[in-house]
């Protein structure tokens, strides 16, 4: 009778241990999952922002000869957003919000083209997707946080090293661009 009730308590004990170890496990891949979309999100609002940057470009061309290397660099970034990965995407942020603010001194330049109907709502929607990029930013680090903690605390830790987890990287963008925003005024 007490080799029935060690046995009972050992399985019932093996069943708690397998269902923990599991409630980790995917725990720790629904954050590796939302760490993965965020990025993606992050990549899809750069892209929309390097286009619009693109736009200004024409738009602007037709007011001042504007440097080629500023479109080459503008055509090659966007390109390079797709395969970015998290360290990537600090040095893309970096050199897009460069070619803005070239933007923007070609525009004090040119008063009329601070008012072209064309060069507001595109700057408008420019404003609009620096907003969206920091809200998937910090969305990142936080999934980020999450994750690197259970990977460094006990008993989560356990389980991490046991499945080859490793720390997720903080999308940290210079400090100068954390400090300044693109100034967008007219």
């Amino acid at each position: 009778m007490i080799e029935l009730i060690i046995g009972g308590i050992l399985v019932l004990l093996a069943i708690v241990i397998v269902l923990w170890f599991v409630s980790i496990y995917n725990k720790y891949y629904r954050l590796k999952n939302a760490s993965e979309a965020t990025l993606g999100q992050i990549k899809v609002a750069m892209k929309k922002r390097l286009d619009m940057i693109d736009q200004l470009l024409g738009s602007v061309k037709s007011y001042a000869e504007f440097e080629k290397s500023t479109l080459e660099s503008v055509t090659k970034m966007r390109a390079s957003v797709g395969s970015a990965g998290a360290g990537d995407l600090n040095a893309i942020e970096a050199e897009s919000r460069s070619v803005l603010g070239r933007l923007f001194a070609v525009m004090e330049n040119y008063p009329d083209l601070k008012t072209s109907q064309t060069v507001k709502d595109l700057m408008g929607s420019i404003k609009g997707l620096e907003d969206e990029i920091a809200r998937h930013r910090y969305t990142f680090n936080n999934i980020s946080q999450q994750f690197n903690t259970m990977l460094q605390t006990i008993p989560s830790n356990i389980v991490g090293n046991m499945i080859g987890m490793v720390k997720l990287e903080y999308l940290e963008f210079q400090d100068e661009n954390l400090e300044k925003a693109p100034k967008i005024e007219f």
